[in-house]
């Protein structure tokens, strides 16, 4: 679609069901990870890459295609030595360049990388690595000031056949002269990354995804946005995200552009970088962009003009669309969709009108089937009626590792993922998010399952009870919450108590922000807390905050 007239157009039959076909009238492609980046090397050895900074230094590196498919092939080697085929490779790191060009050797080697979060404490990182099998797992020193390099000796210790390695050993292992993997992976139906995600029940989820998803769903991205080929990308967004390595990393390979990395988020320094750089592209969460809008209004400096600045989230304010909009100059496009579809199921296009992109997610990406359905009877609700957002397609997930059961709930009869989402379509065929049916609190785009918060406090000797909910709030779009039922004698000193308590169990955002005390929990006749109604009088300020 590209006229105004085009999109005005019913897709979907007035008064019929809210089911939209695949448009499979764009191709995929049958590349894999490594595949792509030896054909853009191929065809652009000269073109800047990737920027950023290495492992341990402050010092801006500059990669060129054929400098960083040169480095991959490298790392690939050294994974052969270390990885079986189809075998497992933790990282843990912040965004270095290292991980890069790991993520790009583990698709060269043929193996799958698991991508772990920097704050991951030592239960968190225990489980990924043990529930991963992975075979090695490679970290940095340090992230921020976290010792990532101390936690991994801790938990390494107690795992059997694992292997720790630090980025410094790795990259010392690198053969000096130049050498390309032998019998690369060339199969885009392949496993090549895991990546976890909260799960309402606590234990996150190992999603495996396809070299052929990530591959076409950051080309099918790109395409949609507009983006020019060779255009300059900016990636403030953590790269063990979805977001942050595929679409922000996949996406400029696809337009054989460059991919800028931000290892810290600072946003005086992000606007510098993106003025410096001539950067065209902007990759955001709300949060992000609300502190990079509030920076430059406050700022002397001028803006920098940005082409395109895209990013997911549910619902973005209004004003803040609006305010980048008028500030940077750029077209503002939301993404829509999981981590299980690789991770876009829709987004808003550049032709969209103001509404639509403030209003809704625009809609489904090409080759990827959308439809609305009752979350308890499974059937196909009308045009304009809210239900569950379910999608079908060559990106959804392989499987959740060593978990057939939940990954059966996941699907519907006809092998659609269910999202867990509400929504729904109108007659163009645009998808607008309504709420949630899971539980899980999103702040700032990380999904936290309350039963994660619960565990954690719950062990407190001063609580008998909790239960986490995530509030409405203008910065973070969520924030964790408790409602705590206290034991006889709880100290006055007690918020104080629980926050060092949290502090010591969970990472820094999972820590609540909003601690309350109540008696008894809102319960259904079946005795399920209805978390819904502590929301409502959380909100309503009739319970008491500790």
């Amino acid at each position: 679609m590209s006229s105004s007239e085009d999109l005005a157009s019913p897709v979907l039959r007035p008064g019929g069901t809210a089911h939209l076909p695949a448009d499979c009238t764009v191709p995929l492609v049958e590349h894999t990870v490594g595949q792509l980046l030896s054909l853009r090397a191929s065809d652009f050895p000269d073109r800047e890459a990737v920027v950023g900074m290495r492992h341990g230094s402050d010092v801006v590196t500059r990669l060129t295609y054929a400098e960083l498919l040169d480095e991959a092939n490298r790392a690939a080697v050294v994974l052969r030595t270390l990885v079986p085929p189809g075998g497992f490779v933790a990282l843990w790191a912040p965004n270095v360049i290292e991980w890069t060009i790991i993520q790009y050797g583990a698709a060269l080697a043929g193996v799958v990388l698991v991508a772990l979060n920097p704050v991951l404490r030592d239960d968190e990182l225990d489980y990924a690595v043990r529930h991963s099998g992975a075979a090695i797992l490679l970290h940095a020193r340090v992230s921020r000031d976290y010792d990532l390099a101390a936690v991994a000796e801790r938990v390494c210790a107690n795992i059997p056949d694992v292997r720790r390695m630090s980025l410094d050993e790795f990259i010392a292992r690198l053969p000096d002269d130049p050498t390309a993997v032998e019998a690369p992976a060339d199969d885009p139906d392949a496993a090549v990354m895991l990546q976890y995600t909260s799960g309402t029940t606590g234990r996150p989820k190992g999603v495996l995804l396809t070299h052929r998803a990530l591959i076409n769903v950051a080309k099918l991205t790109m395409e949609n946005a507009g983006i020019r080929f060779g255009a300059v990308c900016f990636n403030p967004l953590p790269l063990f995200h979805t977001a942050g390595c595929v679409i922000a990393t996949l996406g400029p390979l696809w337009v054989a552009g460059v991919s800028i990395l931000c290892q810290r988020f600072v946003p005086r320094q992000a606007l510098s970088t993106l003025r410096d750089e001539g950067a065209e592209v902007l990759f955001y969460v709300p949060t992000l962009l609300a502190a990079l809008l509030d920076e430059q209004r406050a700022s002397a400096e001028p803006a920098p003009q940005l082409d395109v600045v895209m990013g997911g989230a549910a619902n973005v304010p209004a004003q803040l669309i609006d305010g980048v909009s008028t500030t940077f100059g750029a077209t503002v496009l939301n993404l829509y969709g999981q981590t299980e579809l690789a991770p876009v199921l829709s987004m808003t296009r550049p032709q969209d009108d103001r509404d639509d992109r403030l209003t809704s997610v625009g809609r489904p990406l090409p080759q990827v089937e959308c439809k609305i359905i009752d979350p308890d009877t499974g059937r196909t609700v009308g045009v304009g009626e809210t239900g569950e957002i379910c999608a079908r397609g060559y990106q959804q997930f392989v499987e959740y590792l060593h978990d057939p059961a939940a990954t059966a709930r996941a699907l519907d009869a006809e092998g659609f993922v269910r999202t867990g989402d509400l929504g729904m379509l109108d007659e163009r065929g645009f998808l607008s998010v309504t709420g949630r049916l899971k539980e899980l609190i999103i702040r700032g785009g990380e999904n936290i399952a309350p039963a994660e918060v619960e565990n954690a406090i719950g062990s407190h000797t001063d609580i008998s009870d909790v239960v986490a909910l995530g509030l409405p709030d203008e910065r973070w779009g969520e924030i964790v919450a408790v409602a705590c039922r206290l034991r006889p004698g709880a100290g006055p000193e007690l918020r104080d108590d629980l926050i060092a308590f949290a502090k010591s169990r969970l990472p820094a955002y999972k820590v609540p922000a909003r601690w309350f005390v109540v008696d008894d929990f809102p319960v259904t006749p079946t005795g399920k807390v209805q978390r819904f109604a502590l929301r409502d009088a959380a909100a309503e300020q009739r319970l008491r905050e500790i």
